[in-house]
């Protein structure tokens, strides 16, 4: 009886594998951590976290590029294709030497990151570091986001300092140097 109970579990159609529960977890944390700490806190923290993938992240792809510093066109594509490694869908819209416009059709984290604004600071850290460490300053803007119930993505990384565009500055870090 033991058997048949385990194989029938085993066998139950349940929407459960790693990425769905790891996506779900990260909901859950920034949810319960905006319910408790507010959006702007449970952004800070996401933000801390989302730095310190970008510094990892950095440094791989500058190791596999085997170069000290990426170039604009670099760090633009070094943004879509980390995004397509996990399943976002990011392009360039535009690009020159003040800014890189991203647009998105599909955000890694799927449904889980609707009404989870806080989660969208993995791509603004992400994006702002990676930025910032190879062109020396970042601003990055989520003038859009699937999060807040769009049916995609903008993302503007401006490259200069300009005191128009609102969103969050990254500078080039010691670490970069």
């Amino acid at each position: 009886m033991t058997n048949a109970v385990n194989h029938s579990i085993a066998t139950l159609n349940l929407p459960l594998e790693r990425d769905i529960f790891l996506r779900t977890l990260i909901r859950e944390l920034s949810g319960t951590l905006q319910d408790v700490v507010g959006l702007e806190e449970a952004s800070g923290f996401i933000s801390v976290v989302g730095q310190r993938m970008a510094r990892q992240l950095n440094q791989d792809y500058k190791s596999a590029l085997e170069v000290s510093n990426l170039s604009r066109k670099q760090v633009a594509d070094v943004l879509i294709d980390l995004k397509k490694r996990i399943q976002g869908d990011f392009y360039v819209i535009e690009q020159d030497d003040e800014k890189i416009v991203f647009g998105n059709r599909v955000c890694p984290f799927g449904e889980k990151v609707l009404n989870r604004p806080a989660m969208c600071m993995m791509t603004s850290n992400v994006f702002g570091t990676i930025a910032a460490n190879n062109l020396g300053y970042a601003k990055v803007e989520l003038q859009e986001t699937i999060a807040q119930g769009a049916s995609g993505c903008r993302v503007i990384v401006y490259l200069k300092f300009t005191e128009e565009a609102e969103g969050r500055e990254y500078f080039r870090g010691l670490d970069s140097v």
